[in-house]
């Protein structure tokens, strides 16, 4: 089960809302997502977090100010690597990867047959669930990208770090002063 909400920062506080991840295939589709959001509301300073979370597994934050690239944080790497929505939050940034550096050995056809020949419908399977995102047993285990990412709006690193389970969204809204409005969503 999974939990996704927005939280845009107004004039008058935090505004809360539930968003559908149904068609967000990328980072990019996400930081639109949250740029949206923003438009609609009358945030004072440009800054739009995206909770996603599933159930007590992992948890992300995203954080979208303005037009800069969106900064990430993951509870669980390894976690977030098993689920579709995890896997658009696992950039290759994130990763340490260079996407213009690719394998030359990706490149070849290494499958074992002859030009022309089809692969075995269990090779297109493997292939498939390879290309969909990065592989679980390769991303480590543990938090993941900008620990800073909330430390400017009351939630420091050391804080971020020990969080986990299914009250960390919560825990978050509340240092933030927004726990009342994000519940009204969830």
């Amino acid at each position: 089960m999974y939990f996704a909400a927005l939280l845009a920062r107004t004039e008058d506080g935090w505004e809360a809302s539930d968003t559908e991840l149904d068609d967000v295939e990328t980072l990019s589709d996400l930081s639109d997502l949250a740029r949206e959001a923003l438009a609609e509301s009358d945030a004072e300073d440009d800054t739009v977090l995206v909770f996603i979370e599933q159930e007590d597994a992992w948890f992300g934050v995203v954080r979208v100010d303005g037009e800069e690239d969106p900064r990430i944080y993951i509870s669980d790497g390894a976690a977030a690597a098993r689920s579709s929505y995890g896997e658009i939050l696992l950039t290759d940034e994130l990763l340490g990867k260079d996407p213009d550096d690719a394998d030359d050995l990706d490149a070849l056809d290494l499958d074992g047959t002859e030009d022309g020949e089809s692969a075995t419908a269990d090779d297109d399977e493997e292939e498939e669930a390879g290309a969909e995102g990065p592989d679980s047993e390769t991303v480590p285990a543990g938090p993941m990208g900008d620990t800073g990412i909330l430390a400017d709006l009351g939630v420091p690193e050391k804080e971020l770090l020990a969080l986990g389970g299914a009250d960390a969204l919560s825990e978050i809204a509340d240092a933030l002063g927004a726990a009342e409005v994000l519940e009204t969503v969830r």
